[in-house]
């Protein structure tokens, strides 16, 4: 079971996200376990102040790094391997390899900043990693957060019931997606492609795979690593640039 601890400041952001759907069965089915954490409640006094004015000046607040540090500590346990991770603009970008790989541990410690960040003390000494999920800026790190939650949960072995569906996925295999078909066969005079209509499971195997690299080469090349790609894969690639010059 891999479990995701996200420190927050707004709880109520995750609640219909994680009753819905995938996360929502993989939750009742104990493959993931998710527990979202209010950092306000770790902050003292009555008013449970969370932010306060930057050292140096400066517009905006900034998050205090003790309510971040004490909600961090309080989801540590000994002996589980896990990994604390900041939302951050400044974080490296979150890719699929990435989700990958977060996917083997056993509780991920999601840390949500807000306004004009958090105190750099916490990112330097209390945080494992820093992601981002764009080149973008947003209102905190929520979206982020279940942007990870979701992308990672994919890959817990049980939570797709179909094994098969996380292999062909977008960026599962370098590649982007081929085109996909259902009915009915003729939508407004625009048919479905006929090799998918054929049964010849091989030319249909070699029609997504030529698809998938067409759509990769024209929308993402930079996926397109030569060396990665294994001869069939470079046969068909070059064939593409040909038609598609």
């Amino acid at each position: 079971m891999l479990r995701f601890d996200i420190l927050t400041l707004f709880p109520d952001f995750f609640s219909s996200p994680m009753n819905q759907g995938i996360l929502m069965r993989a939750q009742n089915s104990g493959l993931i376990e998710v527990n979202v954490v209010n950092i306000r409640d770790f902050a003292p006094g009555k008013h449970r102040i969370v932010d306060d004015m930057p050292f140096g000046g400066g517009v905006g607040m900034v998050m205090k790094a003790e309510p971040v540090i004490r909600a961090i500590e309080s989801r540590k346990q000994s002996g589980i391997n896990g990994r604390v991770i900041l939302l951050t603009p400044q974080g490296e970008k979150f890719q699929q390899e990435m989700a990958r790989e977060l996917s083997g541990w056993e509780q991920l410690i999601l840390v949500c900043g807000r306004y004009e960040g958090v105190d750099e003390r916490v990112r330097d000494h209390f945080v494992d990693d820093e992601i981002s999920i764009g080149d973008y800026v947003l209102n905190g790190g929520e979206a982020a957060a279940l942007v990870v939650v979701e992308a990672v949960s994919r890959l817990v072995p049980g939570v797709l019931g179909n094994e098969e569906s996380a292999r062909n996925d977008s960026f599962s295999q370098g590649l982007l997606d081929y085109p996909q078909y259902t009915r009915p066969r003729k939508l407004r005079g625009i048919p479905v492609p006929e090799i998918l209509l054929s049964g010849h499971h091989q030319q249909i195997e070699l029609w997504r795979k030529t698809e998938a690299i067409r759509r990769t080469w024209e929308r993402r090349p930079e996926f397109l690593k030569q060396e990665e790609l294994g001869e069939e894969e470079r046969r068909i690639l070059e064939e593409v640039k040909r038609t598609n010059r």
